[in-house]
């Protein structure tokens, strides 16, 4: 049971304490021992029985081979892990990024994940992920890093915000589940990440401060807001979870007990082995226990040529540090994810370097004693997804503004293309490394969520081409900055169209000033003074912008002589192709925002922290569960433009509103133990069998599973381990868990919507209709997505738009019983366009709001008696005052960093206790 924090703190004004108690300086997380092992189950079974018997036959320093990474540049990957020659097992490759192949020639440069999660559409997010899924393969990649639901998008400014989805956790969720399907489909195993809570990029890692920040959080925030849609990941099947560099709740994530053996692998039964971040390890032990299953790249600082774990981990094995049935689970869970995903047939050898463009070069590109051989095979795997991509620009376009029907454009005399964001990079789309500068067309962020561009159509290129196809007389300008130029060339066209931007990425490279995160939501580059300078001149301008998120607009929305507003995002390689299709109606625009436009910067209510408040610095979620939209219906403020929102060229209805009640089965909490631990084959105990063999000759800075004189098996001293942690006795399931994502039972459907929806307009469209939930509480957001769909309807027609309601969407997590439970509160379905523009309403009337998790034979959950209220065509939503939920756990036992074992020489972590 968990106790409540009491406050000490002064509270923000719009916050009540109940939140803020449960997210407070200096909070930690319960300790949880011991990881929980895998079982199997819920199709996972074949590729267990597979990874049983290959580890079986493995020996100590061949488990202990597949966990640990060989080092930075070790091998031809940015992260390697040691092979089996015996077996004639390479090790495995894991490469970037989220949105195609990192560091490698011939490999195509997807949207972005918020560009995806901006069509809406299911068939994309799946698509895009099975042709990144088959480039990977392609290269000889095992996992690929992605997809990304962390950050989830907490602060607007987030550096890192557009590797994923959406700050809105359900839509992330399913845009995970999606991509995860399409990549693993493909053959390759997927990578959830960051796990969890890593929300900004300053103060992420060591690199600017002694300590991580600290991302203190709730239990009510961390179930119904972040975790969401990594329980919607590993109930997809995802192979495999990189935990974060930031710590949580005071203790680090890649050894953090709570998060990683209490809710991920207990809780939400994930399958799958745990990675940590690159050099996000702290603890040899300590990480081990806390349920990391595999440290990349492997070394403790990169080519530091140390290592917590390689020959650590096979010393803290040998002296009984670390039980044999640990590292069996953390050996068995690699393997399964491996055959889960298909590798023992769709792999292929590693084609290409990640730190050589050259066809030849060292295989250890740290070691130039070594041959020089072939690294490179300029394996071209882009096949015909430039039609995906450029569909995906498409359908990622939100068109925000378009007065009187400025756009489609039809043949205009003269067109006008001014600023620097349509024009190409002069050094070429590849100039920066990892797309570290803001020169020329955005279509990706910078960072390691890079890849190289195989070419890059700018919009000024594309927009060229057409004019010529048409006879317009075409025109352009690319300086930002000489405004008066700007403004005569756009004076005498019949549209001039003008491309801004704002960039943003990870926290190791620094452009113009902004250390990944942004500093601020203005247009880079004079962007803001480029609009106004051109629509100025003409009263016909068109803004396009290339951001990583929003930025303030309400200047150009409200500005008359701007005619229409676009997002386009970061597209991809095909950005110039896509705007145009959007510009000229070769495509009708259907996406819909997946952020809320503010017009201030501090509409948002929260921001980066910007400047240590203590080592480690402490980022407290006061808000809680109101991020985005949901922040902004609580605090009644006004924005640009809502979450959801989206024109299109035609027009849509919504009308009969129906909700059918499904008879779903009660609500059964998981109860029963586990099996005990099981071990598979025998380990050698023999010092001199698990050291270097006698002249062995090693490549030079690689991380190998051999003792050596810096880790000896034994000294006298036992490291002290955390109680519990080395059990291998049967454990206890939780209430909520049972099964990947959580409890079945959550996902039996209660209810199916449908309602009519009709293009009143006079051209073909789709339309995205979008499903919100008001849960009724005064703790609770006024409005919850819980669902939506693309449906493509023709003019004067109509489709059906159907979301089901699983038992997940209309209920809360509970503090003290530890467990999703639908409160008595009045539930109301919403059906509309957007978050503000909710056409049908219906409220799910009931009696019987038992709270669905005591199996009391009372209908244990199937919410109330069926039925719902009467529609009513308005735009009104739920809009009873809200205040913060009230949650928070127990607050006692932080958990240990200490870490190593006998012999570690001091590499044993950061101190702390257990």
């Amino acid at each position: 049971m968990l106790r409540t924090i009491a406050i000490s703190s002064v509270l923000l004004p719009g916050l009540v304490a109940a939140q803020v108690a449960g997210a407070q300086s200096g909070q930690t997380s319960p300790p949880s021992y011991p990881s929980p092992w895998m079982e199997g189950g819920n199709g996972w079974d074949d590729a267990y029985a597979k990874a049983q018997a290959f580890v079986s036959q493995l020996s100590l320093l061949e488990k202990v081979n597949l966990t640990t990474g060989v080092g930075w540049e070790g091998e031809q990957c940015v992260g390697n892990t040691g092979s089996i020659p015996r077996l004639n097992f390479r090790g495995f490759c894991m490469q970037d990024s989220p949105l195609g192949v990192r560091f490698a020639d011939l490999v195509s440069a997807f949207p972005a994940g918020i560009n995806t999660a901006a069509t809406w559409s299911r068939t994309l997010f799946n698509a895009r992920g099975n042709a990144m899924g088959s480039e990977h393969r392609g290269k000889g990649v095992d996992v690929q890093l992605g997809p990304v639901s962390g950050p989830l998008g907490r602060v607007p400014e987030g550096g890192r915000n557009w590797e994923g989805f959406s700050p809105d956790p359900v839509l992330t969720g399913i845009a995970m589940a999606e991509t995860i399907k399409g990549i693993q489909g493909a053959g390759v195993i997927a990578c959830a990440k960051h796990y969890i809570l890593n929300e900004q990029e300053h103060f992420r890692d060591k690199s600017s401060t002694s300590e991580a920040s600290s991302s203190n959080m709730d239990d009510t925030t961390m179930h119904e807001t972040y975790l969401w849609p990594f329980a919607d990941a590993v109930k997809a099947g995802v192979g495999s979870v990189m935990c974060s560099y930031n710590q949580i709740n005071n203790s680090y994530g890649c050894q953090n007990s709570y998060t990683l053996n209490h809710i991920l692998k207990n809780e939400l039964d994930f399958q799958g082995f745990v990675m940590s971040d690159w050099a996000a390890q702290h603890a040899g032990v300590a990480s081990a226990l806390a349920g990391l299953d595999m440290t990349m790249p492997g070394d403790q600082g990169f080519d530091s040529n140390t290592s917590y774990w390689g020959g650590n981990l096979t010393a803290s094995i040998l002296n009984g540090t670390i039980p044999q049935w640990r590292l069996d689970d953390m050996a068995v869970r690699i393997m399964s994810a491996y055959f889960k995903v298909g590798r023992d047939s769709a792999r292929i050898p590693v084609n290409f370097d990640s730190w050589t463009t050259n066809t030849t070069g060292y295989l250890h590109a740290l070691d130039p004693t070594r041959d020089v051989q072939v690294v490179n095979q300029h394996v071209n795997v882009q096949d015909d997804h430039a039609k995906l991509i450029r569909q995906i620009g498409q359908r990622s376009t939100v068109l925000l503004k378009n007065t009187n029907g400025a756009l489609p454009l039809h043949m205009p005399a003269s067109v006008a293309v001014i600023g620097e964001d349509a024009h190409s990079n002069p050094g070429g789309p590849n100039n920066c490394s990892d797309r570290g500068c803001d020169i020329g067309t955005l279509a990706m962020g910078w960072g390691s969520g890079t890849v190289n561009f195989p070419y890059l159509v700018a919009p000024v290129d594309a927009l060229r081409a057409q004019a010529a196809t048409d006879n317009s007389r075409f025109a352009n300008y690319s300086n930002n900055y000489d405004l008066k130029s700007a403004q005569m060339t756009a004076a005498n066209a019949s549209v001039a169209i003008v491309f801004v931007n704002s960039d943003s990425g990870e926290g190791y490279i620094t452009v113009d000033g902004n250390a990944g995160d942004r500093n601020n939501l203005t247009l880079w580059g004079n962007g803001d003074a480029l609009v106004a300078a051109v629509a100025s001149s003409n009263k016909n301008t068109i803004v396009v912008m290339h951001t990583v998120g929003p930025v303030i607009v309400e200047a150009m929305k409200n500005n008359p002589n701007v005619s229409a507003i676009l997002w386009a995002g970061l597209p991809g390689q095909e950005s110039g192709n896509a705007i145009t299709d959007i510009l000229y109606g070769k495509a009708n625009p259907a996406a819909k925002s997946v952020f809320t436009w503010g017009k201030d910067r501090a509409d948002w209510g929260v921001d980066v922290l910007y400047t240590a408040n203590g080592s480690p610095p402490q980022i407290d979620f006061t808000e809680g569960n109101f991020i985005d939209y949901r922040h902004f219906d609580q605090a009644g403020i006004a924005p640009s433009y809502e979450f959801g929102f989206g024109l299109s060229y035609t027009n849509f209805s919504y009308s009969n509103l129906q909700i059918q009640k499904q008879n779903a089965a009660a609500y059964v909490p998981t109860t029963g133990q586990t099996k005990a631990a099981p071990t598979f084959g025998t380990i050698d105990t023999s010092v001199a069998d698990n050291s270097y063999p006698p002249g062995f000759d090693g490549v030079k800075f690689y991380i190998y599973p051999y003792l050596d004189s810096t880790t000896p098996v034994n000294n006298g001293t036992k490291t002290p381990v955390p109680p519990n942690s080395q059990s291998s006795s049967p454990q206890p399931k939780l209430p909520a868990g049972g099964a990947p994502g959580g409890n079945s039972g959550l996902y039996d459907v209660l209810y199916t919507v449908t309602a009519k929806i009709t293009n009143t307009g006079k051209v073909d469209g789709i339309e995205v209709p979008q499903m919100y939930i008001s849960l009724g509480g005064p703790n609770d957001p006024k409005i919850v997505l819980r669902g939506f769909d693309d449906l493509s309807i023709k003019a004067g027609q109509s489709a059906t738009f159907k979301a089901d309601i699983q038992r997940r969407d209309i209920s809360n997590w509970d503090t003290v019983s530890q467990n999703w439970v639908i409160s008595s509160y009045p539930k109301t379905v919403y059906v509309g366009s957007s978050s503000r523009n909710l056409q049908l309403k219906a409220v799910l009337n009931g009696n019987n709001y038992n709270g669905g998790y005591g199996g009391n034979g009372n209908n244990g959950g199937n919410y109330g008696n069926g039925g719902y209220g009467n529609n009513n065509n308005n735009n009104n939503y739920y809009n009873n005052n809200n205040n913060n939920n009230n949650g928070g756990w127990e607050n006692h036992g932080g958990e240990g960093n200490n870490g190593g074992h006998d012999g570690n020489n001091g590499q044993s972590g950061d101190g702390g206790h257990w």
